[in-house]
């Protein structure tokens, strides 16, 4: 008996299992929202209103003849999907950028005035609005330009020509704005204008004629050559000479009159505002600058100085470093 106990003992028994009931598959909430509709581009060719963005008044407008330096940011992931100001569809992964004031969209292209990197971009957004940013590029754009980890770059934006709605090229000559239009302005009117000598007074000696001081020899030159026109935002990459040196202004404005130059320039003495004389389209120009500036912290203060002493027309340029 004791051998028959132990025997069964050492038996193993059979291990009872619980069954195994298959998940239940998940039941759909009835009270969740429903996916967001895709976003569906329209897009159309827009010069828009003047708009006003932080206190700043922004002027869309037709400009055939933009070519202009300053700081370029980028921007990608946070808008990726979302409408452009224009109706199209942003892709941070396209060469696409948004500008305050030119059409939508056109064609510009971009050169990184820091290593020489040049390409053409599609103008289909608006923006950038912080501390006078000149160009807010898409994030593959930025990257071709070889400025995207670093976040800014010094950059010549140069009017290429109304873009095609449905491709990356130019648009047909048909949809072309004509250049008489764009930079048509209303004729002043004109009367004739009668002017004769005055009479000397009895008793007044006339002063001798005094020679006009004469004009300091301009410093400023073309900070690149004409650009070779590409037409498409392909976003092939070309190298272009740079000059081996630039510098960050605050620009008060520009005029073709000294003496309004030198009154803004007067306005803004506190900031050490200066009139620099240059050449544009083969005619003296004067433009009223404060710097130059090295580190764009120290440009970024300066504007805001400008701004608070009332003056709007201000944007943050780059240009070859000066002599005087």
């Amino acid at each position: 008996m004791l051998a028959g106990f132990l025997a069964a003992c050492q038996t193993p028994r059979a291990v009872q299992l619980a069954p195994v009931t298959p998940p239940k598959a998940p039941v759909a909430n009835a009270l969740a929202p429903p996916p967001p509709a895709p976003v569906m581009a329209n897009p159309v060719y827009k010069v828009g209103n003047p708009y006003q963005v932080g206190g700043l008044w922004y002027y869309p407008q037709e400009q055939l003849g933009y070519d202009e330096t300053g700081i370029a940011s980028w921007y990608g992931m946070d808008y990726d999907g979302h409408l452009t100001a224009n109706g199209e569809v942003f892709d941070r992964n396209a060469v696409s950028g948004a500008h305050p004031t030119l059409p939508m969209p056109v064609n510009v292209r971009v050169t990184n005035l820091q290593n020489g990197r040049s390409l053409v971009v599609r103008v289909n957004d608006r923006g950038p609005y912080v501390n006078g940013r000149i160009l807010d590029l898409s994030e593959h754009a930025a990257d071709l330009l070889g400025f995207r980890l670093n976040g800014l770059a010094r950059v010549r934006v140069t009017y290429i020509g109304r873009a095609d709605l449905n491709g990356p090229g130019l648009a047909s000559p048909a949809d072309e704005t004509p250049p008489e239009v764009a930079a048509a302005v209303p004729a002043a009117p004109v009367a004739q204008v009668e002017a004769m000598a005055l009479p000397p007074v009895a008793g007044i000696a006339i002063a001798p004629r005094v020679a006009a001081r004469s004009l300091p020899i301009p410093v400023e030159q073309m900070i690149l050559p004409a650009l070779s026109q590409g037409a498409a935002a392909d976003g092939k990459v070309v190298e272009i000479p740079v000059p081996p040196a630039t510098a960050l202004y605050v620009q008060a404005g520009a005029f073709t009159s000294p003496v309004n130059a030198a009154t803004v320039a007067a306005k803004l003495s506190s900031t050490g505002a200066r009139v620099f004389q240059g050449m544009k389209d083969g005619r003296p120009i004067y433009r009223v600058r404060v710097g130059p500036f090295q580190a764009v912290e120290q440009a970024d203060a300066a504007l805001a100085q400008v701004l608070a002493l009332g003056q709007n027309d201000v944007q943050i340029v780059v240009d070859a470093v000066s002599s005087s």
